[in-house]
């Protein structure tokens, strides 16, 4: 398993736990006590660590990326997520941190587009984030979706080292 999805998933599960404890202060009262943030402080900030961990990892992960072959242009697999209402369109960009992620999904893409051949190949974060960041559509890139509900913005995939 790799580092980054190793991350990811502790990420989850401490914002998972975050959220259950969020979810059960508000079944008593309106707002979050006033301690709340203080009482929750290391959680928080290791939440914190472990994102900005994950905006390091992204930037040099190698990722494989889905794309549709069967039109003109092989185009990379896009998820919107803004309303139908709204007059841009938000995308995230999923990428997937094995092959077995990326079939998964490739599975679920067929399920809704059974006229689509999809392909795969390999890319840095860094360089799908370059190659959308004038789109001013483009949110960030979804790490293994649909299976995970894990997006970081592609304002905060960078390199320390830069």
């Amino acid at each position: 398993m790799s580092e980054l999805k190793k991350l990811v998933e502790k990420f989850i599960e401490l914002d998972d736990d975050l959220n259950e404890k969020i979810e059960k202060e508000l079944e008593t009262s309106e707002e979050l006590s006033e301690t709340f943030e203080e009482d929750n402080k290391e959680q928080l900030e290791e939440l914190g660590e472990i994102y900005h961990e994950i905006e390091h990892a992204v930037f040099n992960e190698e990722f494989i990326i889905v794309s549709n072959a069967n039109s003109e242009e092989t185009e990379i697999v896009a998820l919107i997520i803004s309303d139908e209402d709204d007059e841009a369109e938000e995308f995230v960009i999923p990428v997937y941190t094995d092959e077995g992620e990326a079939d998964e999904a490739i599975e679920v893409f067929k399920e809704q587009f059974a006229e689509n051949e999809f392909i795969c190949d390999k890319k840095l974060g860094s360089e799908i984030v370059a190659d959308y960041v004038d789109d001013e559509g483009f949110i960030g890139l979804a790490i293994n979706a649909p299976q995970w509900d894990f997006v970081i913005g592609s304002e905060d995939v960078h390199d320390c080292c830069e």
